[in-house]
């Protein structure tokens, strides 16, 4: 059986879930939810990153400890998970004993190796991104990210070797054993590559108390991004040692959980964190010996308006407010349907209600209603061959998935309503009912075969939706599927 690995990155416990966060993790849940439909043996690994300085300070500001701070802000991820119908397969924290006794284990033979050394860095910090910044990354001083001044930071700490894997990371990236898509974001990062000098970098923070101590000096702690990255191995059950997911190691061969689903098929990441992503994490994978993930997928933000969203702009679209007016179901369309994935999205309210309105309500929920009605007056015969042909089709379309096009399918979709909106009013099957018992039959058959086919490609979308369509075929009964939003 082939098997299926996907995560999205694990979300940093600083403030609690956003539309950013949603968009990324319904996206993994179509893919993840694609791959089953498939038949194959699927992983889906999401998460909560809940150490460094960032979550230090803002436990300290609430006034709680960073134990009790994460456990609330992880638990309204959990929370927001179950809402939007995500069927993860773990929901890995890195705060965990398991996950930090892994980390700690690689950390050891990173630096058993040569690989981490002790050094003393020197650099503009910003504790917003938790990164060290290069003085041509800042604005006037400020963190362009967070409009924050960077703080200058020496310090003795252990250090991560880069230069020495860069011109192999190169390769890698070229010859697309370690790809980056869309093609762009390959293009932007080897371009980075090929005209700056990757630095060793810091992986510890002397001063850091929430963090994973460093094995080999307790006093200091892991720098959050070495921790974060390696819950993409501790999620699937590694335990730090490399063995268990080299190919050809006894280890690899025995079946274990690791070894089983390693190397991950795809990575979701937003631009934001693709740089990081293509540098510091196969970095790490390269001095451990272990295979780089299969596909890196960068995609847009989320803009309003077509302006990047702000309080001050008032254009803020929350999670919580989309989930009020368009319910689970409308909401997972509206965002995987925002616009090419892989560029930005717009979701300006004005625009996501008339797509609402026009695709779903009075689209694809009015045809359902008013085929339905008509099947009841049919007495035609769908058999298993015919339903099978409407499934290939439905499969030739989710095949945009293989390539991350979230939105096609769905595009497909809204095109065939709309199609069969038009030949609903150009046959008037209601009159044929009464003149015409054969033609309304064809013309019933076709309709009664697109609404088998949309129930297909739904089922990864809107899993609540295809099961109604599904229901409404077999009983000749059905209920309102999207109420049309009054924007008076």
């Amino acid at each position: 059986m082939n098997k299926f690995y996907i995560t999205t990155p694990i979300y940093y416990v600083n403030a609690k879930p956003h539309i950013g966060h949603a968009y990324t993790t319904i996206a993994a849940d179509v893919l993840a939810r694609y791959h089953k439909l498939q038949g194959e043996e699927t992983f889906f690994l999401t998460g909560t990153d809940e150490h460094g300085l960032k979550i230090q300070k803002k436990a300290e500001e609430a006034g709680k400890d960073p134990q009790e701070f994460t456990d609330e802000i992880a638990g309204e991820f959990v929370k927001l998970w179950e809402k939007l119908n995500i069927q993860y397969d773990n929901f890995i924290r890195t705060s965990s004993s398991k996950h930090k006794e892994a980390v700690q284990k690689a950390l050891q033979i990173l630096y058993d190796k040569g690989a981490i050394y002790k050094g003393e860095y020197e650099g503009w910090y910003c504790v917003g991104c938790e990164q060290y910044k290069n003085e041509g990354d800042l604005v006037s001083g400020k963190c362009p990210d967070h409009d924050a001044p960077a703080e200058k930071i020496k310090e003795e700490c252990y250090m991560l070797k880069l230069t020495d894997v860069q011109a192999e990371l190169i390769k890698k990236i070229e010859s697309n054993e370690f790809q980056i898509a869309p093609v762009k974001y390959k293009n932007e990062i080897l371009s980075f590559l090929k005209n700056h000098k990757l630095n060793d970098i810091s992986v510890s923070r002397k001063n850091v108390k929430w963090g994973v101590p460093l094995p080999f000096e307790p006093e200091q702690t892991a720098y959050v991004w070495i921790d974060a990255f390696l819950n993409y191995l501790t999620g699937i059950g590694w335990d730090g040692d490399p063995e268990e997911v080299r190919p050809l190691s006894t280890k690899a061969t025995q079946r274990g959980r690791t070894s089983d689903f390693w190397p991950v098929d795809v990575q979701l990441i937003g631009k934001d964190i693709l740089r990081v992503h293509a540098t510091i994490w196969p970095a790490i994978l390269l001095h451990l010996e272990v295979r780089l993930p299969k596909i890196i997928f960068t995609h847009g933000h989320l803009l309003s308006g077509g302006k990047k969203m702000s309080k001050t702009l008032g254009n803020v679209i929350t999670i919580d407010e989309m989930l009020e007016k368009f319910g689970v179901e409308g909401t997972r369309y509206l965002l995987m349907n925002a616009g090419t994935f892989g560029d930005d999205g717009d979701v300006a309210m004005e625009r996501i209600i008339e797509k609402y309105n026009s695709e779903l309500a009075n689209g694809l929920g009015n045809m359902v209603s008013r085929v339905i009605k008509l099947y009841l007056q049919s007495d035609f015969k769908i058999d298993k061959a015919e339903i099978e042909e409407v499934n290939l089709i439905a499969d030739t379309e989710l095949k945009a998935l293989k390539n991350i096009s979230m939105e096609k399918p769905l595009v497909y979709v809204a095109n065939l309503v709309r199609e069969d909106s038009k030949f609903i009013e150009d046959n008037k099957p209601w009159e044929l009912a009464k003149t015409d018992a054969e033609k309304f039959n064809i013309v019933m058959k076709k309709l009664v075969l697109d609404l088998h086919q949309i129930a297909r490609i739904l089922i990864p979308y809107l899993p609540e939706t295809a099961e109604k369509i599904k229901l409404a075929l077999n009983t000749k009964e059905t209920k309102i599927l999207f109420k049309r939003i009054d924007t008076k």
